[in-house]
């Protein structure tokens, strides 16, 4: 009689995947290494346990595959994996790496990353090509100016006023600077142009996914978050069922302090900055817009962010919003409910 194995943890590669499995005892029954056509006919022959893999490239599709077969496809942040992996291991290999998220993924309160659907991905990968391009423009406009500094042309802040300014510029400097450097600068400021039309093309593509949406236009209800951040939430997040509770929510995306508590006394640090980077921006920016308007609004949430901003200063005001904006959005998005502000 075989032996059962009721967990697997998975170390994803492009072509060679290893895979450490282990008995109801914990105790280590299965090591294997498969190429990539092997694997799903491997956990076909399985029976239905869990599967275990670190949050990377490839990792939602083969949790959306192996969750098709019966299995029970878990993603870690490989930020939790890592202190299984140093315990009583020679070194890093992929072997090493298949135990290590065997283990972690046998902690009962281990948190996941929540799989992601394929609408979802197809969402979040037009946000992923935004956040590129407008790091391009961005860069750009900024070798932009320090080129004109060259010549010492000094342009105000502000991408708009540049851009506004920019036929001034030109007419203005037109004799300081030779026209072989303005064919580079015109250059580098039409690929602004088209960068700034991509960027407004993926606004209008996101914006189109927001109506379309009964959950993100809920979310748009909540001062504070726009279409950008509403569409990001539903693709994150989805039905928000993967969390208990939106201060689980909040927590995962790292808008909690650090605890370094004892003795019972209570000792709060900053931020974790765990989780979605790119969601947790877009909440904080979401927050300080929000936080301009708070003073001169009388609702409960304003009157408690003023309140808050006046204590402890805008940042922590903002990251406060930002959190609480987080537990509202799992709480529209976890039981359905339209804002109805207090």
């Amino acid at each position: 009689m075989s032996t059962k194995i009721i967990r697997f943890g998975l170390d994803l590669a492009k072509s060679s995947f290893s895979i450490c499995g282990v008995d109801e005892h914990g105790h280590i029954v299965l090591r294997k290494t498969l190429t990539r056509g092997q694997l799903l006919v491997f956990f076909a022959q399985q029976a239905p346990a869990v599967v275990a893999m670190e949050a990377g490239s490839g990792a939602h599709h083969w949790a959306r595959a192996l969750t098709a077969q019966g299995h029970d496809a878990r993603i870690i942040d490989p930020r939790f994996v890592a202190p299984y992996r140093r315990q009583g291991r020679s070194g890093k290999n992929d072997g090493n790496d298949a135990e290590a998220i065997c283990e972690a993924a046998g902690r009962p309160r281990m948190p996941l990353v929540p799989v992601k659907s394929l609408d979802q991905q197809a969402l979040l990968l037009v946000h992923r090509v935004r956040a590129s391009v407008v790091t391009d423009h961005t860069r750009i406009l900024n070798q932009l100016r320090g080129l004109l500094a060259e010549f010492g042309i000094v342009v105000a802040q502000g991408a708009d006023r540049f851009k506004r300014e920019w036929p001034e510029i030109r007419r203005h400097f037109a004799e300081q600077v030779p026209m072989a450097a303005w064919d580079l600068l015109d250059g580098l400021f039409a690929e602004c142009a088209r960068l700034q039309d991509r960027v407004i093309e993926l606004d209008r593509r996101i914006k189109d996914a927001v109506r379309h949406s009964d959950a993100a236009t809920r979310l748009t209800q909540v001062p504070g978050i726009g279409p950008i951040t509403a569409s990001a939430l539903v693709a994150t997040l989805g039905n928000g069922h993967d969390f208990r509770n939106g201060r689980q929510f909040a927590a995962w995306l790292g808008l909690v302090p650090r605890q370094s508590s004892t003795g019972g006394v209570a000792r709060l640090g900053r931020i974790t900055k765990r989780g979605d980077r790119y969601l947790r921006t877009l909440l904080v920016h979401g927050a300080r817009s929000e936080l301009m308007r708070t003073a001169s609004r009388t609702d409960h949430k304003s009157r408690w962010a003023e309140a808050l901003k006046l204590r402890k200063g805008w940042n922590k005001a903002a990251v406060a919003l930002a959190n609480k904006h987080a537990r509202i959005a799992w709480t529209l998005l976890a039981k359905q409910q339209d804002f109805l502000p207090a």
